[in-house]
């Protein structure tokens, strides 16, 4: 009952906002990772992306004035995640702030004269427990591989994993799994991929994802998302178990299986 009615306001909410498929279509076409999804799987994820939209309150930061293609784009790249999981995922937070550019954290101290004590430095990105997701505009239009080491950027899927993450226990590399995973096998292979790439660091080898990954077990489960959606290929070939875990928990499967025979 409650499902229903919660359906029907916010059905009326996208009307109400004039959401529609060109709009939506226009505003995600300069970004590579849609052409993954097509067809029903494609109308799915505009549907979902429709009532992210309409659950959660987008609020401009530091003056910046937002579009409706703006909030189309951040919804979607929000929504690939839960794609084949569902949007209650995301329930316990009812706002998107979108700044220009990189903002100044919200635990910096600032005197009148502009100066920041603590040291903080600025983000492009930040997921508080319970509280907004905070993003740079900026930092959005530069998702996929960066030309300077190859690596796959996607700062709403990794503060959308943050999210994920805080589900259970807080921000710690271990989100609640599916019933039919086991945590002990999640825990084993996550801790052997993070020694690894901290081996592999200080050998001064290639790592397959951004070396912030390393800063701690929350920060490798979030990189490892972005990575997964933005150049899944990379992770896969990087880090398998880890990529064959995350195949499970976010339901999909974005290296293509190979056909028999083939």
């Amino acid at each position: 009952m409650f499902a229903a009615i919660r359906e029907f306001f916010e059905r009326r909410r996208v009307r109400k906002f004039g959401l529609t498929a060109e709009k939506w279509e226009a505003a995600v076409a300069d970004w590579p990772v849609m052409a993954r999804y097509q067809n029903t799987e494609r109308d799915a994820l505009r549907e979902l992306t429709f009532r992210f939209i309409a659950r959660k309150d987008f609020v401009s930061g530091g003056g910046f004035v937002l579009t409706d293609a703006m909030c189309l784009k951040v919804a979607t790249m929000a929504c690939v995640p839960i794609l084949h999981l569902d949007l209650d995922w995301y329930d316990n937070w009812y706002s998107v702030i979108l700044y220009e550019d990189d903002f100044m954290p919200a635990d910096a101290h600032m005197t009148e004269d502009g100066v920041v004590h603590d040291e903080a430095p600025v983000l492009s990105g930040e997921a508080w427990l319970r509280g907004p997701v905070i993003l740079s505009w900026g930092a959005v239009n530069d998702a996929g591989p960066h030309a300077s080491d190859g690596r796959a950027h996607n700062v709403v899927i990794h503060e959308m994993a943050h999210k994920l993450d805080m589900l259970r226990d807080g921000a710690n590399g271990a989100p609640p799994l599916h019933p039919d995973m086991r945590r002990g096998e999640w825990h084993e292979y996550f801790s052997a991929a993070w020694e690894r790439l901290h081996h592999d660091q200080d050998a001064h080898r290639d790592l397959p994802v951004d070396e912030y990954a390393l800063t701690s077990p929350a920060e490798f489960f979030a990189v490892c998302s972005e990575t997964f959606f933005e150049d899944p290929q990379r992770l896969k070939g990087g880090l398998p178990e880890v990529y064959r875990l995350l195949c499970q928990f976010y339901r999909q499967q974005p290296v293509p299986l190979a056909r028999p025979g083939l």
